[in-house]
């Protein structure tokens, strides 16, 4: 434990996470959904998603807890996040936005990478459309084959 004197008086503990900024921000990506994330230090917790609040952005319960899993993790009350995503469908934005609310989350606490890399928030999902190829329907779709 460090000790740090400033006007006389010796601070014990230094908070968790400083805010050096005014925020911190990251990129998230899934499919073609890009998702930028701002966090900023509040008191009360809000996650706004496109000038909405994310409750009615994300009308699905399964795409909520997508987005709030990794604040749960790490149990942070104190924390308003502003989110702009395009592209894609609802559920590659919602993972895009969780894999930016981790990578921003990382910047305020390196030590959360424990918590985050085995729950997967940290890995980037690579999977693309496939493209369509020449003489087939879809990717990978033949056209019916008939007998006679």
């Amino acid at each position: 434990m460090t000790s740090k004197k400033t006007n006389n008086k010796v601070a014990d503990e230094e908070p968790k996470h400083k805010f050096s900024g005014r925020y911190f921000e990251a990129v998230g990506r899934r499919k073609k959904a890009v998702a930028r994330v701002r966090i900023y230090n509040d008191k009360k917790r809000r996650v706004i998603v496109n000038d909405q609040e994310y409750q009615n952005y994300f009308p699905f319960f399964e795409l909520r807890q997508v987005v709030e899993d990794p604040l749960k993790v790490t149990d942070q009350k104190d924390l308003s996040i502003r989110v702009k995503v395009t592209g894609g469908g609802l559920r590659g934005q919602a993972e895009a936005v969780q894999l930016a609310i981790s990578r921003a989350l990382l910047k305020i606490d390196k030590d959360w990478r424990l918590l985050f890399k085995p729950l997967g928030f940290l890995s980037r999902d690579s999977r693309r459309k496939e493209r369509k190829k020449p003489g087939l329907k879809r990717a990978r779709r033949a056209p019916q084959w008939s007998k006679r």
